[in-house]
């Protein structure tokens, strides 16, 4: 499997996500308060983006330091996330890298002009 690319495959989800639901507004916080809690974007609504443990495990597993770095910030800390590797919590972690990348990809892609 190829190195899964969580910024770029969220650029098209987000960009996917204002197409079909034709949204006119470009305003970054109400944008963000909205995809917050997407499932097809970053999964925080119903706890799972992927829906399937394995394919989320994959995504994680390969992006380690992005897991690791989202802990961090949301100050869940390493001990937590010892926990959720054990726990085999995949989707749990996808979701946290997502929600964690949310600001940073959405600016990109509406001060890039990506949409």
């Amino acid at each position: 499997m190829a190195h899964y690319d969580y910024k770029e495959m969220m650029i098209e989800d987000i960009k996917n996500w204002i197409e079909d639901n034709e949204i006119e507004e470009r305003d970054f916080d109400s944008l963000y308060d909205l995809l917050w809690v997407e499932d097809s974007v970053t999964g925080n609504a119903s706890g799972s983006y992927t829906f399937n443990a394995f394919e989320a495990k994959e995504y994680v597993t390969d992006n380690l330091e992005l897991a690791v770095a989202a802990f961090n910030e949301f100050g869940l800390g390493l001990g937590e996330f010892g926990t959720r590797i054990a726990n085999e919590d995949w989707e749990y972690l996808d979701v946290t890298i997502r929600c964690w990348l949310l600001s940073e990809v959405l600016g990109t892609v509406l001060e890039g002009g990506v949409i």
